[in-house]
């Protein structure tokens, strides 16, 4: 079983001074963890970023909330890794997953391909991440990817290389996930304009994700480390609002009817007791907080990271 770890999720800020003091003060409350999206609009590169967040901090480890694969061709995605696990000193987590944003598809001027064949080429392309992480010279000739004697010319600090996080819902990821990722995050699942699927933001359907996670995985699934990232938070008495902000409250509550895992209300002993029970019957030990409740959600952070 996974100690509890939590990572927040931040994508902007108003000044470099602001985005250093929101990662300084991301470490002093106990997260683990600083993610970022990784999509075209209103919000920082995470390359740079994240390595502005690291060296802002002595502790917080960082990472994107993901990486969309079809933007980042594997042997540049591999050096960037690499490099921010250098400048971190060993703090960086690969996460990545298939790209299903529509509108950054659009800006790109790429086609926006029905998700089996976005998938085909993450299945391509992860071979090559961790090859090339790992030091290898890389040839490949593949349907979506050629590589010609490529190597990233670096190490990353981890070794063998940085862990993988594989976020998404649906069967064909999960099985992925299972087979090629160290962390596994859980997402309801989206369509193309962001809106999430109701009908996958259950407590029932995130025990059937976990379950085909788990006859997927075989006997590595005590090894995987089981993420769910909250679309909204908050503690009663913890000094914010219980919805958190109207945005928030407009996009989620309707996932609260059916008890969704994705939202996370209450006290904090309710709020303790609830990811106990998940984490004795689901596995799922490792949260991602929504950048607006990082502060209310800090008393839960104290009382079970590491336990």
């Amino acid at each position: 079983m996974h100690p509890f770890r939590f990572a927040v999720q931040q994508g902007s800020a108003a000044s470099r001074d602001a985005w250093a003091a929101i990662a300084r003060r991301a470490e002093s409350l106990g997260y683990d963890m600083l993610v970022m999206p990784d999509h075209l609009g209103r919000q920082l590169s995470p390359f740079a970023a994240l390595a502005a967040a690291a060296a802002a901090t002595t502790r917080l480890r960082i990472g994107a909330f993901v990486f969309a694969n079809d933007y980042r061709h594997p042997l540049i995605l591999a050096r960037e890794a690499a490099t921010l696990d250098f400048l971190s000193g060993g703090r960086f987590e690969m996460g990545l997953g298939a790209g299903w944003m529509m509108g950054d598809y659009r800006q790109l001027g790429m086609t926006y391909d029905p998700a089996p064949r976005r998938i085909d080429r993450l299945e391509e392309a992860i071979p090559l991440l961790k090859r090339l992480l790992t030091g290898e010279t890389v040839t490949h000739r593949g349907e979506h990817y050629q590589l010609d004697g490529a190597s990233i010319g670096m190490e990353p600090v981890q070794k063998p290389r940085p862990p993988l996080a594989i976020g998404g819902g649906g069967p064909r990821m999960l099985k992925l996930a299972a087979r090629e990722a160290e962390i596994v995050g859980l997402v309801p699942g989206f369509d193309a304009h962001g809106r999430v699927h109701l009908r996958q933001a259950t407590e029932t359907a995130t025990a059937d994700k976990i379950a085909l996670l788990r006859d997927a995985a075989g006997d590595r699934f005590e090894l995987l480390e089981i993420n769910l990232w909250l679309g909204d938070a908050g503690l009663v008495g913890s000094g914010t609002s219980l919805l958190g902000s109207v945005a928030a409250a407009a996009r989620w509550a309707p996932t609260a009817i059916y008890g969704s895992p994705y939202v996370l209300y209450g006290t904090l002993g309710s709020a303790r007791d609830r990811l106990l029970r998940r984490r004795d019957r689901l596995g799922i030990s490792y949260y991602t907080v929504p950048s607006h409740a990082m502060e209310s959600m800090a008393p839960l952070v104290e009382a079970l990271t590491g336990k």
